[in-house]
This record gives structure tokens, C-alpha cells and sequence, in this order.
């Protein structure tokens, strides 16, 4: 199984609360329409320090093949491009367990 866990940080002049909700909704979206995804949660930091992020997710995957086929999967592709579109920073940890 591998574990796919990512954070992310909105970009500063937009709406945070909204854009989190929208990301969080497109992300839970993908729950069983892309073959090996087992599970997908997101949600919004409660932490309010500032070095923390706005938004993680955390997913896990049959396999790495799994994971790769997420990556390239149409619908994980448009939830990915309007991330980019209101993020400013990234980070992303794949681990196998």
C-alpha cells in the first residue's frame, strides 16, 4: 500500500475559506472513480500557526502503479490544475507501507 499525503498553501488575496472548501470538495470527489485509490480524505488546518499549510490531503493506493495512474487520471488531473490555480506552495510525501 502506499500513502500519498500533500499540503498546500493558498495564495495570499484569496478567499481562504472558500477556496479550502472547494479543494476539499473536488479532492472527497474522487472517492471511487479512479481504480486503486482505496481512500481520500482532505481538510482544512485548524492549527493557525504560520508555518502551517491551509489544506492537506491524505490517500492511500493499492500499489505505486496505482499511484501513478492517479497522477495522469483525467478527473485527479482537472482537481490538479484548479489546485495550482490558487495555491503557492506545495509539499507531497509517497510512502509504502
Amino acid at each position: 500500500m502506499i500513502k500519498h499525503i500533500v499540503f498546500w498553501k493558498i495564495t495570499e488575496g484569496i478567499d481562504k475559506a472558500k477556496t479550502i472548501a472547494e479543494i476539499i470538495k473536488r479532492l472527497t470527489a474522487l472517492k471511487g472513480q479512479i481504480p486503486g485509490l482505496i481512500h481520500i480524505e482532505a481538510g482544512a488546518d485548524i492549527n493557525g500557526s504560520p508555518v502551517a499549510f491551509d489544506v492537506a490531503l491524505y490517500s492511500e493506493f493499492d500499489s505505486e502503479e496505482a499511484l501513478a495512474v492517479y497522477q495522469d487520471h483525467p478527473l485527479h488531473v482537472d482537481v490538479k490544475n484548479y489546485i495550482g490555480s490558487v495555491t503557492s506552495d506545495r509539499c507531497v510525501v509517497d510512502y509504502s507501507v
